[in-house]
């Protein structure tokens, strides 16, 4: 976890849980939701070596670790230079998210603009292992949150 406050510079090196910034959670006995769409990322295909565009949602209820939405930017701008397939930059981007928040429930939806006539949307969880009562409590709001999440659109 990096200070916040000092000047992050451009990541020209490629994606990594070093660009994402935290902040204490003000709230660690309440469980919500942070959901955060990013819908100009790009990055390359490690085949043609042509561009992929979509909107990356991370969705995450915080234990002690909120994520800066600038450093959050700033790593979404890593992976537009950076080849990887769409199915490997949502699980990237997850195992990121969760090494440098260790939230309670972490989900990553990479909705990909169509290529060649073809949708690919690839989604990818975690749930972090506590206790039973606060378990269940986490998966009832997740389930919440998926049912009315589903009746809208990025």
């Amino acid at each position: 976890m990096r200070t916040l406050g000092v000047k992050a510079e451009y990541p020209h090196a490629g994606p990594g849980p070093h660009i994402l910034e935290a902040f204490p959670n003000n709230f660690p006995d309440r469980p919500y939701i942070v959901s955060i769409a990013f819908p100009e990322f790009t990055s390359l295909c490690p085949v043609t070596g042509q561009p992929d565009f979509a909107t990356i949602v991370t969705e995450y209820i915080p234990d002690q670790l909120c994520v800066e939405s600038k450093s959050f930017k700033l790593y979404m701008f890593a992976y537009r230079n950076h080849q990887s397939f769409m199915e490997t930059i949502t699980n990237t981007v997850l195992d990121h998210m969760t090494e440098a928040l260790d939230p309670l429930w972490c989900r990553v939806k990479g909705l990909f603009t169509p290529r060649g006539g073809t949708h690919l949307h690839v989604f990818a969880e975690r749930f972090k292992q506590v206790e039973e009562p606060r378990a269940a409590m986490v998966r009832e709001m997740v389930s919440e949150w998926k049912r009315e999440s589903g009746r809208h659109t990025v």
